[in-house]
């Protein structure tokens, strides 16, 4: 006996598919996907819960005339230091590298089935199912066995790692950990107050949770901030927590902030303690702390030597927009798009041979020694120790049209706007990739692990270079790593006729609708009033929109036909900026500041193709661009080319 059901993919395309119910959901799912022209995916029920596809029809209940979802996402790749995890579109999962720092997964792979995210420290991965289970491989005794407490790894919403454990938020706000006890894996003294558990930072060896009502919970290696007692009473209202190799530093709601743990890496922040006022993000290595103030200006603490000194420049850090840190140095990008630099001179705290070229930066990576800045004409200057990636002087004729870059820990590899690859820095780190070059075209994205790159082209396949033993040679599970799913063709960006001339100003998008808010008489904010509006650019409306994702037809909507929007919440990066264009998936949100049309979300996937879609800064904030953790913090900008190229490419959006 057969059934027949409908399968739709997320952009609305369905197909009507036969199965006999002996046959396991596997053949229909590949008949969908042959019919509909895509890659692997994930076959989801009406309740949207993936179905096996081991099973067969009869045992996952499909009836006649079921509606099923076909989810295909881009695949995903994590790295351990030495190992790399790739995310396949059917939700498994093919791992290479070091097998003791998780590049063999075959004891858990009949397991690993439609897996949500990865999580990964030095020497193991945790992966998160769609049942909100935990499968773990690599380093036993470092979390890559989680069988001591597998029946309590229910409901898990995300996974944070120290250097050797792993703790694990679930659903109802409690945590569990398992790994190394020293290293945080043993939370037993404070378990009945890891309560209303919302996000979890780590140092090295030591975690640090913000509970709902703002409170800290620290375990772990007292010295690297496993310890908070000493400042217990003073962690109330903590919004987020930025750390270094061993201390922890929380921001307060009022902008102030709060540091323990290891006192020679940044814990004792006593000496600035009264310039740390209304903070608005951290960023830090090893060993110092750098906070931007809301004025613009820069708190610098922590060991001398890793660039806790900023004195020398301390007159030229105005209106700072973000900073990137290696080992021991910083580097600032002013609002003017010039740089300053300060720590470590060897390790890139002394910019000055290059100063004259630094105009116009978008954006800086750093290697363990050296950075690399990515200017407004897609070229690249470079600066720190040689060996660790500061000589690109011999590929300095092939760095054009650079779109991002990543690195290993002496070396870089850049993605031009051809999709090509241009590699430099230390051969034995991944800078030579002359033996795969050929194979480098269409290249979207780049992951690195210590030694090693792996590259995702636009087909969905992936190809690796660097230390074999690192990751670097992926070529026994390369047929494995052909069944990922490539990206859905991008067409033309259309506007939305129904919202032509029309001033608007939020849209936020979940699978199948929008909905766009404005003032009452079409009048919006442009920026905070003191008296009259609330400060923050994430606006009050009265009347809210709700449209098709697909078509932009306006449709009704009588739950949003008229709200009232009272509750706000401070984004700080985007105070007084024009916000055009909101979005949130499910782990991120993403806005625009521009004064050019708007677009939803299904329009986005295929503006990827469009040289320049729009005028504007985009700000990311969530997990899925560049692993920041909790909502509205570390908000990061880039290119709006580079956000669409990223969203059009996330079916899963």
């Amino acid at each position: 006996m057969s059934v027949t059901v409908e399968v739709a993919l997320l952009s609305g395309r369905t197909v009507t598919v036969q199965a006999d119910q002996a046959e396991q959901v596997d053949k229909l799912k590949l008949r969908a996907q042959t019919a509909l022209g895509v890659g692997e995916g994930r076959l989801l029920d009406t309740s949207g819960s993936a179905l096996d596809s081991c099973s067969t029809i009869e045992a996952a209940k499909l009836q006649n005339g079921d509606s099923l979802t076909l989810h295909i996402s881009r695949l995903q790749i994590q790295s351990t230091s030495a190992a790399f995890a790739a995310i396949l579109g059917d939700g498994s999962v093919v791992t290479w590298g070091m097998k003791d720092h998780g590049g063999d997964s075959s004891a858990v792979r009949h397991q690993l089935k439609n897996v949500q995210q990865i999580q990964a420290h030095d020497h193991a991965f945790a992966a998160i199912l769609g049942d909100g289970s935990v499968v773990t491989w690599g380093q036993a005794s470092m979390g890559g066995d989680s069988s001591s407490v597998q029946d309590q790894l229910k409901n898990v919403q995300q996974i944070q790692a120290s250097e050797q454990a792993f703790a694990a938020i679930r659903s109802d706000g409690s945590v569990v950990t398992w790994g190394l006890g020293e290293f945080g894996g043993d939370s037993r003294a404070v378990q009945d107050q890891l309560r209303n558990v919302t996000q979890i930072q780590a140092t090295g060896t030591a975690f640090a949770a913000i509970r709902a009502d703002g409170s800290v919970v620290s375990w772990g290696g007292a010295y690297a901030g496993g310890d908070s007692s000493a400042v217990h009473h003073q962690l109330q209202n903590v919004q987020q927590i930025p750390v270094s190799l061993s201390c922890f530093t929380a921001i307060l709601g009022d902008g102030s902030v709060v540091t323990w743990g290891d006192a020679g890496c940044g814990a004792d922040s006593s000496a600035v303690q009264d310039q740390l006022k209304k903070v608005q993000q951290i960023q830090s290595n090893d060993g110092a702390f750098a906070a931007i103030l809301g004025d613009g200006s820069v708190v610098t603490w922590g060991r001398a030597s890793g660039g806790a000194d900023s004195s020398s420049v301390q007159d030229q850090l105005k209106n700072v927009q973000q900073i990137q840190a290696s080992d021991c140095a910083f580097a600032a990008i002013l609002g003017d798009g010039s740089v300053v630099t300060w720590g470590d001179d060897e390790a890139g705290g002394d910019s000055s041979a290059v100063q004259g070229q630094l105009k116009n930066v978008q954006q800086i990576q750093a290697s363990e020694q050296a950075f690399a800045a990515i200017l407004g004409d897609g070229s690249v200057v470079t600066w720190g120790d040689a060996g660790y990636g500061a000589d690109s002087s011999a590929v300095q004729h092939q760095l054009n049209n650079v779109q991002q870059i990543q690195a290993s820990l002496r070396a870089f590899a850049a993605i031009t706007g051809d999709g090509s690859v241009v590699t430099w820095g230390c051969i034995v780190y991944g800078s030579d990739n002359r033996s795969v070059q050929d194979q480098l075209k269409n290249v979207k994205q780049i992951q690195a692990s210590v030694r090693a790159f792996a590259a995702i082209l636009g087909d969905g396949s992936v190809v690796t270079w660097g230390h074999a033993g690192f990751g670097g040679d992926a070529s026994a599970v390369r047929e494995q790593l052909k069944t990922s799913q490539p990206p859905a063709e991008c067409g033309e960006l259309q506007p939305m006729p129904f919202f032509v001339n029309k001033n608007l100003r939020v849209i936020s998008a979940n699978l199948d609708r929008a909905f766009v808010a404005t003032e009452p008489r079409g009048t919006i904010w442009t920026s905070p009033d003191e008296d009259a509006r609330p400060p923050c650019s994430v606006l009050r409306a009265t009347f809210v929109y709700c449209f098709r994702a697909e078509s932009g037809e306006p449709e009704y909507c009588p739950e949003f036909e008229s709200i009232k929007v009272d509750e706000f919440t401070e984004i700080p990066a985007l105070r007084g900026r024009k916000v055009t264009f909101m979005a949130a998936g499910p782990c991120y949100s993403i806005a625009v500041t521009s004064e050019d049309r708007i677009i939803h979300h299904q329009q986005l996937r295929r503006a990827a193709k469009q040289s320049q879609p729009l005028k504007g800064d985009v700000y990311s904030w969530g997990k899925a661009f560049y692993g920041e953790t909790g909502l509205f913090t570390q908000v990061t900008p880039f290119k709006v080319t580079e956000a669409f190229d990223r969203l059009c490419r996330e079916e899963s959006y």
